[in-house]
């Protein structure tokens, strides 16, 4: 338990540190490029995905921290849950961190990354891609886990 837990807090720091890093370059030094397919463009979201809940917007990153912290509390009490998917978990935590804190820090999520070719798509930034990516680390978790089950189920 003790080197997943070392193993995630590394995760989380590195994932953490990184995404500031590219968030205050966006947010203090103009980084922005024009692209054909895609372009780096700085934006603040108020809300959640695609700006959902914006008229929330101040009191998103308290009932974001809110839910952190249930979640901390829930894998305090299910270490099991915990050491089956520390890596996702570790990436969730990062991402969603690191959102939290630009909306202390500037008021809303930093996104820079806009998809516009053939269909526009919403403003992303790093944060949400490793969200998701650990979204879908365990969602295939769970998926080979019921193959397992129901495996066994059938061989009795």
């Amino acid at each position: 338990m003790k080197s997943r837990l070392k193993s995630s807090i590394y995760i989380f720091l590195t994932v953490f540190i990184i995404d500031q890093a590219v968030k205050y370059g966006f947010a203090h030094f103009n980084w922005d490029v024009q692209g054909s397919v895609m372009s780096l463009q700085l934006a603040y979201n108020y809300g959640v995905a695609f700006s959902m809940f914006s008229f929330l917007a101040h009191y998103l990153k308290y009932i974001q921290l809110g839910l952190v912290i249930l979640g901390t509390l829930y894998l305090y009490k299910n270490q099991d849950v915990f050491k089956e998917y520390y890596f996702a978990i570790a990436l969730l935590y990062a991402g969603g961190l690191s959102n939290i804190l630009d909306r202390f820090t500037y008021g809303g999520v930093v996104d820079y990354f806009y998809w516009h070719y053939l269909f526009e798509f919403a403003i992303f930034n790093l944060a949400d891609v490793i969200i998701d990516l650990a979204v879908v680390i365990i969602i295939y978790k769970q998926f080979k886990q019921g193959k397992k089950s129901n495996n066994k189920v059938c061989e009795n």
